[in-house]
């Protein structure tokens, strides 16, 4: 687990170096297609740079409590739920990790998720629908689960990552809009010609690429916590169980969207169609089904 937590306060900083590498490379070709000017382009690449920096700065801090924004989320105190706050600072010992912020969706649907930028600065949110459904111990699988990804500093990574996605395909869109209505950036010879494509290339398929990497990797980070969780609670049985209560109930989260779908328990939009190999390339989590079977496993 040390390692792991290692390995992703490394990849985010990796992730972070990388996608401003990547814009300084792309705002120096948009302002090359756009102005046909080498002076000019270094210029737009410095302007690209500034606003990623930026840009990842503000998503560091504040991604977590845009989320719960998001989601209309309500924090509760120990007196508001003294069985749920019970049960996760109890976990948050056993787990060495500073007691999160509980929050409360007032949903029927049955879902979860762990947000923020550390362990410090955490928090957990549970739908109301998941509360009402769970016993004890399915819900000390659920939160030991979540607070999983806290331990293993996931939300950092998720959180830094779906912000600096969100700017890849602004920014191609961007370039692609500018590309197609015209102006001074046609560029002209042979070499201008083969910029342009290789920037609407890069522009289509960038954000493309980018999101299924994150969603590969967000796919194994969701087997690890399961691993996690179940080792915490010494019980994974429980958090099998609540699984088996999520995956039976068809009702998508309201407040949910596909900005924030990777980051709660199972995918809470429930209206993925079309091919399988679409969906599963795709695909937010892991197979919940197999993902009970190895829990199931682990308790063999």
């Amino acid at each position: 687990m040390y390692s792991q937590i290692d390995k992703n306060k490394a990849n985010t900083r990796i992730l972070m170096y990388f996608f401003i590498s990547f814009f300084l490379f792309v705002g120096y070709g948009f302002g090359f297609v756009y102005t046909n000017d080498q002076n000019s382009a270094i210029g737009f690449m410095g302007i690209f740079g500034i606003v990623a920096i930026i840009y990842a700065i503000i998503s560091y801090y504040a991604a977590g409590k845009i989320t719960l924004s998001i989601t209309g989320a309500t924090e509760i105190k120990k007196s508001d739920n003294p069985t749920l706050y019970r049960t996760v600072e109890n976990l948050s010992i056993a787990a060495g990790v500073p007691t999160p912020k509980i929050y409360l969706i007032d949903d029927t649907a049955l879902n979860a998720f762990a947000t923020g930028r550390d362990p410090k600065h955490a928090s957990v949110a549970i739908t109301s629908g998941l509360l009402d459904q769970l016993d004890k111990p399915e819900l000390e699988g659920v939160m030991a689960h979540e607070l999983s990804h806290i331990r293993n500093f996931d939300i950092r990574l998720q959180s830094v990552t779906v912000a600096l996605i969100g700017l890849i395909a602004l920014i191609s869109d961007v370039f692609l809009r500018n590309l197609y209505y015209g102006g001074r950036r046609q560029a002209k010879g042979k070499a201008g010609g083969i910029l342009i494509i290789v920037g609407i290339v890069l522009a289509i398929l960038s954000p493309v690429i980018a999101k299924i990497m994150h969603l590969a990797v967000s796919r194994q980070r969701e087997y690890l916590a399961d691993a996690s969780g179940g080792l915490l609670t010494r019980f994974p049985e429980g958090l099998a169980r609540a699984l088996e209560k999520i995956k039976a109930d068809k009702e998508p989260l309201e407040a949910a969207n596909k900005a924030t779908a990777h980051m709660y328990i199972e995918n809470p939009l429930r209206n993925e169609k079309g091919m399988k190999w679409i969906n599963g390339l795709f695909a937010t989590h892991p197979n919940i089904d197999d993902r009970i079977n190895r829990l199931r496993k682990m308790g063999r």
